[in-house]
């Protein structure tokens, strides 16, 4: 007889996986995994519908040791908060390793997905900012910089943060909110202002051309945002010359940073780059010298996606939580 279906709610999750350590671990796992077992990760199934400012992606993976898989489908339309609607949306269906039946159905409207991207952005701090990282640059002002903001904090002892956003409304907002959660924050009109001085760097922007363009010795940058061929947030410049790191370097020669910095002609095509999960798990270096400047290009994995609904549907049932249903 099949085993129940169990559906967890946007508010069932939010209360089963709050942005903490415990996640950052779990997406830091997973990240290891990447570089230390046979995951099968297929390449990202993506729509485009334009007219809408529309994306959608798919992705999944299976690691093994992992009882479940999840099959994440993640729309972000650019154009809904003109309409009053969140720009990102989604759900996981999440699958029995073994048998292939569904086991559960996670209606998180994306929240999943932004807490381990925050998480992933945290990971790459931890291993590759200097450990005496007190200011933070934040650039965008939306909810994923919020979260980027948190998670940082949770791995830097961040004194302040600088936040910088095409509307200076939406980045005086934002302060306002990490004042809330206990955070240290002021505006910047600039990203000059924003970014000197800083210790990292985080852009969390759907920016087609690039709005950083430098970065001092000893500056760590994550750029999150350039999950899509058309997106690009880091000048080729930058990338060229600092150390930098891939989530996934297959996948971010054809959609992340490194791939406009190939088509520009700043990086060979064949140039080969360490992942951040050969980092974590001590197979590569990663920052080397205080003076260095890291950035690690974060186009989101299926793995990490895995790695989360497994993480919801195991504190699911320990806590008896969500509804079932028999199919």
């Amino acid at each position: 007889m099949r085993d129940p279906v169990t559906i967890l709610t946007e508010t069932d999750l939010r209360a089963l996986v709050p942005l903490d350590l415990a996640v950052v671990d779990c997406v830091e796992d997973a990240f290891r995994a990447l570089a230390t077992k046979p995951v099968a990760m297929p390449p990202i199934l993506r729509l485009d519908i334009p007219e809408h400012r529309g994306e959608v992606d798919v992705k999944t993976a299976y690691v093994p040791g992992i009882d479940h898989f999840a099959i994440k489908i993640s729309p972000g339309f650019f154009g809904n908060p003109e309409i009053g609607l969140p720009s990102t949306n989604g759900m996981m269906v999440v699958l029995s390793a073994k048998t292939g039946l569904v086991q559960a159905l996670l209606l998180d409207n994306g929240y999943l997905t932004d807490v381990r991207t925050a998480a992933a952005g945290a990971v790459a701090a931890r291993h590759l900012s200097r450990k005496d990282a007190a200011t933070a640059a934040i650039l965008g002002a939306g909810m994923q910089a919020e979260m980027q903001a948190v998670a940082l904090s949770l791995v830097r002892s961040i004194r302040q943060f600088r936040i910088w956003a095409r509307e200076p409304e939406k980045a005086a907002a934002l302060c306002d909110r990490l004042h809330k959660r206990g955070l240290a924050a002021a505006p910047a009109m600039t990203v000059d202002e924003a970014t000197s001085g800083a210790d990292v760097i985080v852009t969390t922007t759907p920016a087609t051309r690039p709005i950083l363009h430098e970065a001092a010795p000893g500056q760590h940058v994550t750029a999150m945002g350039s999950d899509a061929e058309h997106k690009n947030e880091v000048a080729s410049g930058l990338l060229a010359k600092a150390s930098y790191f891939a989530d996934r370097l297959s996948q971010t020669r054809v959609l992340g940073e490194l791939h406009h910095a190939i088509a520009a002609g700043a990086v060979p095509a064949d140039r080969t780059f360490p992942e951040l999960g050969q980092v974590i798990a001590g197979l590569l270096p990663g920052r080397s010298d205080p003076a260095q400047i890291t950035l690690a290009d974060l186009t989101g994995t299926g793995i990490q996606d895995t790695a989360i609904a497994a993480l919801a549907v195991d504190r699911a049932r320990a806590a008896g939580a969500g509804k079932s249903f028999t199919v």
